[in-house]
């Protein structure tokens, strides 16, 4: 077959479905659909190896990065391509005992392999330039976690504070890392309810949220001395009593100074975007082997690997293309249908999360029940080879229904049934019918899982081999004192393990009579107010002062009087107390401890804290101090009275006051109100007896003018054509009924223009109610605003100084 430089992935040859025969039609994929995720199914001699290879060398070949986790050791063969294909190139990587039982040398096997792994490329249309693009594309590194075999991954060396990455996201990665570490010393927990869980996340958390870097031997140490006052709502040594806590130490301690686990802290940090792009851009096969770790190794490492890809996905961009493919071989253990091994929870986050992220998964295992149904169901993208079991189908056949609902379970069974080595079916939820395929043969050598000394050689001149690991000392946590190998010792470096200056003491400074004594408590909420780190200081102790001052703040002609608390830290001492220069925080008594911790070393002060005389001083400094730059500012409202109450803020001040002149001005308009009711009621009366006479005036008019006009002309009208009445008097009628009806348009012309006037009294009274309203809503609203500040200053009585105390901060 010609080099068709088919597009997509090139995975292998479409199969007749009647003859199990090699057609021409490749089979092809688009890489993208990987952000569906895959699994690969086969038993053992089905070609699951062999297809996870050729599927990784195509994503590879594609520009996109892979993470590759290989349990058994057979995915570092994807190092091993020849592009030259000579017999030179394969015999260091021949295997003796193979020749030895073909009877043959190992220059004739690595000629026979070479010429055959040249026929199967050349059948396949694979040539020597695309085995050569692919390996001077793509960086290759072999780590060996626990092992400095390969590029060993420094796991546990450094738990370094992350930049730029918010601590929520993180919180897989912490908890990946501590189930991981408890599972090394073999202490089983649950992150939920396992206290020594609880404690090293929130430990790493609390370190973190600082922006300090840990290390191994730090986190024994803070677990002696813990930070933190409690844990939840529940007081720390209530929630993790003290002698649990220093048995869990010894058990730490014991895996952190063990001579193999040194290999642990070797080699580059698991950062997973160095590790899956080359400094010059190239993509890497990032393939992590793990074939000589135990089961409880192998489950911190695949926990940490996955937990940090989590945070690392989470910082980028969302994106529809593949960005990066995780591949786990044989994952058996690690996703089983029952139980929650510590990689459970991280493997099915990618698989739920990853898609929005373009970082696809594929997990490959020689059993579907050894998975569980959530990771099944999850997966877009199903390569199956032969299967052991008519169960393994059965369950085969269940996810890939879950997945997409639209198989043909029926065809799909009896096509898995018939399927040869190196025969599968790929199935995609995208796809409206699965495909039956042949892999193409491999550009890389499928030797088997390469030896320790194979390994060792190939990444002989490897370039992260050149990345130190931090250091850890020799004896483990011993390195920082005895006291975090599970000694007697304080927190940092034992007494004797260095020579005191002239300006340190094992024995504390003398302090003042009747002065109390305490040592900071490390998981005082302020000590960072300090400019010191008292969480990886050691047992070196500055002196410094605590004073706790009650205060009255009053004045009686603004009906004001508080009372408030002081505290302040004066630290470092220079001589006579600067009070200006004091750390004012809240602390309380927990804050404070009485006792010192062993093998304390005391730098010497220099203020005279030995002298009472001295402490007079600093408590009238310190009184001076107060009363010259402490002072209750409260808002006042004079024209209302009102005072701005302690606590209370300024917007509700100000809505106060606005109630305030709300409710005067309703009361001042109430008064309004009462007086202007009764001229309105007097007017509107006056009104309703105008409208009444007016009525009654417009109805006797429309009468006249309807009736007796009428009547008055129809006489006239008969009078005059009959001859009956003189015509003196039939004018004389007429005249008459003018003049009523001129009496009441008179009379009606009256009692309008009254009703006019009265409304018009009505009108008047409304517009001087309307400015009256107006005037007052403009004075109360201005009275509401005229706001300023009222200063409470103390005077020598209001100051009452209950402590000061000689505090002892660790600093070194």
């Amino acid at each position: 077959m010609a080099d068709q430089t088919p597009s997509g992935l090139f995975l292998g040859a479409d199969l007749d479905p009647a003859t199990r025969e090699r057609t021409d039609v490749l089979t092809t994929y688009e890489a993208d659909r990987f952000t569906t995720h895959g699994v690969i199914v086969g038993m053992t001699g089905s070609g699951k190896t062999g297809l996870g290879v050729v599927l990784l060398e195509e994503v590879l070949a594609s520009g996109v990065p892979a993470l590759i986790i290989d349990p058994k050791g057979d995915l570092t063969n994807l190092a091993l391509n020849f592009p030259d294909l000579d017999a030179a190139s394969f015999r260091p990587w021949i295997d003796p005992a193979e020749a030895a039982r073909g009877d043959r040398t190992i220059d004739q096997l690595a000629a026979d392999t070479a010429a055959s792994w040249t026929k199967g490329l050349a059948s396949w249309g694979i040539d020597a330039e695309r085995m050569r693009r692919l390996r001077e594309g793509t960086r290759f590194t072999i780590y060996t976690p626990g092992s400095t075999a390969g590029v060993p991954l420094n796991l546990v060396g450094s738990l370094a504070a992350p930049e730029g990455v918010d601590l929520e996201a993180l919180a897989d990665e912490v908890q990946g890392f501590v189930t991981g570490l408890l599972g090394m010393a073999g202490i089983e927990s649950d992150p939920l309810t396992s206290p020594e869980h609880i404690l090293l996340t929130n430990l790493i958390s609390y370190a973190w949220q600082r922006g300090r870097d840990l290390d191994l031997a730090a986190l024994l140490a803070m677990v002696q001395e813990p930070p933190l006052r409690k844990l939840g709502v529940i007081d720390l040594d209530t929630f993790y009593p003290p002698k649990d806590r220093q048995a869990l130490l010894i058990r730490l301690n014991g895996l952190l100074a063990s001579p193999t686990f040194q290999a642990w802290t070797q080699g580059p940090p698991a950062d997973i975007a160095s590790m899956l792009w080359a400094p010059d851009g190239r993509p890497s096969a990032a393939i992590v082997t793990l074939s000589h770790l135990s089961d409880q190794e192998r489950q911190f490492v695949v926990t940490l690997l996955f937990s940090k890809l989590i945070t690392w996905m989470r910082a980028q961009p969302g994106t529809s293309s593949l960005r990066a493919l995780a591949y786990m071989d044989e994952v058996f253990g690690y996703v089983p249908p029952n139980g929650a091994p510590p990689a459970k929870k991280p493997i099915l986050t990618v698989l739920k999360q990853a898609r929005a992220f373009g970082v696809g998964l594929v997990l490959s295992t020689q059993n579907p029940v050894d998975i569980d149904y959530k990771a099944l169901s999850n997966a877009g993208t199903w390569m199956v080879g032969r299967l052991q079991t008519e169960r393994d189908k059965a369950r085969l056949l269940d996810g890939m229904t879950s997945a997409s609902g639209e198989v043909d379970v029926k065809a799909l069974d009896a096509t898995l049934s018939a399927l040869d080595k190196r025969q599968f079916v790929l199935h995609s939820t995208s796809a409206s019918t699965p495909r039956l395929f042949t892999t193409r043969w491999a550009m890389s050598y499928l030797r088997g899982p390469m030896t320790r000394e194979q390994i060792a050689a190939f990444t002989a001149d490897a370039p992260e081999r050149a990345v130190p690991g931090p250091a850890t000392g020799a004896g483990g946590a011993g390195s920082r004192g005895d006291a975090a190998a599970g000694g007697t010792g304080g927190s940092g470096p034992a007494l004797g393990a260095r020579e005191l200056a002239d300006d340190e003491s094992p024995v504390p400074p003398q302090v003042a009579a009747r002065t109390p004594t305490f040592y900071l408590d490390p998981g005082a909420p302020w000590t960072d107010e300090l400019g010191v780190d008292v969480v990886s200081a050691g047992t070196r102790f500055q002196a410094a002062i605590a004073a706790r001052v009650a205060l009255v703040y009053d004045d009686h002609r603004a009906g004001v009087q508080e009372s408030d608390e002081w505290e302040a830290v004066l630290f470092p001492l220079q001589g006579p107390a600067d009070w200006s220069t004091a750390h004012v925080v809240d602390y309380d008594d927990r804050d404070l401890r009485p006792d010192a911790p062993p093998g304390a070393i005391y730098q010497l002060p220099n203020a005279s804290i030995d002298d009472a005389k001295w402490f007079r001083e600093a408590q009238s400094a310190l009184a001076s101090h107060l009363r010259a730059n402490l002072s209750l500012e409260l808002l006042r409202n004079q024209p209302l009275k009102l005072v701005q109450r302690p606590g209370e803020t300024n917007d509700a001040f100000g809505l106060r006051c606005n109630a305030a002149a709300d409710a005067a001005m309703d009361e001042e308009a109430s008064q309004i109100r009462s007086r202007l009711v009764i001229q309105a009621d007097r007017i509107r009366a006056a009104i309703e007896d105008a409208e009444e006479r007016a009525e009654d005036l417009r109805a006797d008019q429309r009468r006249r003018q309807t009736g007796n006009v009428l009547q008055a002309a129809g006489s006239l009208l008969s009078s005059f054509l009959g001859g009956r009445r003189s015509s003196r008097k039939i004018s004389s009628a007429i005249n008459a009924a003018g003049r009523l009806a001129k009496q009441t348009s008179t009379s009606l012309d009256s009692a309008e223009r009254k009703l006019a006037g009265h409304r018009s009294d009505l009108d008047e009274l409304e517009d001087d109610l309307a400015q009256q309203l107006a005037e007052l809503d403009l004075r109360w609203d201005k009275a509401a605003s005229t706001i300023d500040t009222l200063s409470v200053g103390l005077d020598a009585s209001d100051i009452d100084i209950r402590q000061l105390a000689v505090v002892w901060v660790p600093v070194g």
